[in-house]
């Protein structure tokens, strides 16, 4: 076995499912190309960028991708109590983590990359062509053996994005990742949430795979723009299993399920542009479709137990 197929099998056994993607992540790496991630929310980018640096041994800074990234916040400052004494001497520089990781040779990991104001991509596409960064008082900074960009974005049409421009996408290898098949998503819920398979607190299996499937069946509905990533899946079982304990009554009793369903997935669903129905009245639906257990008198719309939010205030 190589080195490489090692390594795989060390990422693999930290990420569910996804060996194709971790695949082709190493082996752009290992040909030091940049990488970029593009698929839903909740579909694993960043853990898998996570898992495969750490079993690389490569240092990871991570940046959050928003409207207020600088080029100053990404590359660094002088401090300015120490300009007044020593002047603008390198030695009072203080390193942003792009600068911190052209140093040291490390993956700069930015998140939501299509978020970031166009000045401040503008400075990352410097750098992915030249390996270099030149710095006002500072001088030229070079990016060490190792350095190099991995990125994960949302699709392009999600609220607060916006289009990456052709001379991004030409300097990096770029992988689509969309959310995983049913049973690795049960079998993500289940690691996420190892006390659910204790004695104390178990949850039948067929029970959470119906979970995963309400969660499923919300990214195609045809009210829903945005449905839920695998996170409400994990959510509805933990908040359930708790909801169980306080009523009495098992997590798949039908009224302990579909209340944890509507805490965890109704804030989740950003409803289609002129839908008249609120988004409880749709999880109440996915999840008497995959249950199959008739509507009691008041579920679904401020029945006992819960408190439906006002209608359009989920719509994004």
């Amino acid at each position: 076995m190589t080195d490489q197929n090692r390594l795989l099998a060390r990422v693999l056994g930290r990420v569910v499912g996804r060996a194709r993607e971790i695949e082709l992540t190493v082996a752009a790496l290992a040909a030091d190309r940049h990488v970029l991630l593009e698929g839903p929310p909740g579909t694993g980018k960043s853990t898998l960028l996570r898992a495969v640096a750490d079993e690389l041994g490569l240092g990871f800074e991570f940046v959050e991708g928003n409207a207020e990234l600088t080029p100053a916040r990404l590359v660094g400052h002088f401090d300015p109590a120490r300009v007044l004494v020593d002047g603008y001497d390198p030695a009072v520089f203080v390193d942003g983590p792009l600068v911190t990781a052209m140093r040291d040779g490390s993956l700069l990991y930015v998140e939501e990359i299509n978020r970031i104001p166009e000045e401040t991509l503008n400075v990352l596409i410097t750098v992915m062509s030249e390996r270099e960064l030149h710095v006002p008082r500072l001088g030229r900074v070079a990016a060490a053996a190792g350095f190099r960009l991995v990125a994960a974005m949302n699709p392009f049409d999600a609220i607060g994005t916006a289009r990456i421009s052709s001379a991004v996408y030409d300097r990096v290898c770029r992988l689509s990742v969309g959310y995983q098949e049913a049973g690795d998503e049960v079998a993500i819920v289940q690691r996420a949430l190892p006390h659910l398979n204790t004695k104390s607190a178990a949850i039948d299996a067929a029970w959470l795979a119906g979970v995963v499937e309400v969660v499923r069946r919300t990214r195609n509905h045809p009210d829903v723009r945005i449905g839920s990533s695998v996170r409400g899946a994990i959510d509805c079982a933990a908040v359930a299993a708790s909801l169980a304990s306080l009523r009495g009554a098992p997590a798949e009793d039908a009224a302990v399920g579909l209340d944890a369903a509507l805490v965890a997935l109704s804030g989740r669903l950003r409803l289609r542009e002129g839908c008249t129905r609120s988004a409880e009245e749709i999880v109440t639906e996915l999840w008497h479709e995959v249950f199959a257990a008739p509507a009691a008198a008041g579920e679904g719309e401020g029945g006992a137990g819960k408190a439906s939010a006002p209608t359009g205030a989920n719509r994004g």
